[in-house]
């Protein structure tokens, strides 16, 4: 199972957010790519990198960042936030993205993100679903749309995607655990080809094993790693584990 770091961006700062409501953020560091080059150093591969600012302006925002981040770190960086349009995705791309993530988009405008899937592949695209009540959630989390989570990740598989990143709203940045059922459930009904990363909640060190037994390719941990309750050594040593199995 992958170990994936997320940065989240606000005026190009290194914040965290609860349950997505903007008026919880919490600044970390003034500076991210001392945050990313500090994952490096772990034995970190990858960036959840997401730009708070583009979400909420519905275009990307803080690419210099992300541009900073790919040019002085080895890391592969997946970006996501307002990401809404083809020259949004060429910037993104342009300024060192590995791979983008599109969540409204996927929800609002279902056939752009479909063209991004058939250009750039699935191995470019991530599918961002987000879900309150097993509904997906949209715009930053400030809308709740009519798509039931688990169809809606079945009919993008029909598309093509083969990573989904899946956060529970009620848990993100609540440090009370991840939603195991919820990922039990969207592996059994989406098939072992789904690569599935859990997002939102992660607490604990123990919670890391938990996942990975259930068959979740990657998950994206935030909070606790600010927040001290997983320690970066802790990280390196899960990774250093993972790969001699």
């Amino acid at each position: 199972m992958r170990i994936i770091p997320a940065i989240d961006i606000i005026d190009g700062k290194c914040v965290r957010l609860s349950k997505g409501d903007y008026n919880t953020k919490k600044i970390y560091n003034e500076n991210p790519l001392e945050v990313a080059k500090e994952f490096e150093a772990h034995g970190i591969e990858y960036l959840h990198l997401v730009d708070l600012d583009g979400a909420k302006a519905s275009n990307i925002v803080n690419y210099k960042v992300l541009e900073r981040i790919a040019t002085k770190t080895s890391l592969k960086i997946d970006f996501g936030g307002g990401l809404k349009t083809d020259e949004d995705l060429k910037i993104a791309f342009e300024s060192g993205a590995n791979q983008i993530t599109g969540g409204s988009i996927a929800v609002k405008d279902p056939e752009t993100f479909k063209t991004w899937i058939t250009t750039y592949g699935a191995n470019k695209i991530i599918l961002g679903a987000d879900a309150k009540d097993e509904m997906v959630a949209v715009s930053g989390w400030t809308e709740e749309s009519k798509e039931e989570l688990i169809p809606f990740i079945q009919a993008y598989q029909k598309e093509g995607i083969k990573a989904v990143i899946c956060t529970d709203i009620s848990k993100d940045g609540m440090l009370q655990g991840p939603s195991f059922e919820l990922y039990e459930r969207i592996i059994s009904q989406c098939g072992p080809q789904l690569s599935l990363i859990a997002s939102g909640g992660i607490s604990t060190f123990d919670e890391l094993p938990q996942l990975a037994e259930l068959g979740c390719e990657g998950t994206i941990i935030g909070k606790a790693i600010y927040e001290n309750k997983i320690t970066l050594k802790q990280l390196e040593d899960f990774i250093l584990t993972n790969n001699k199995g």
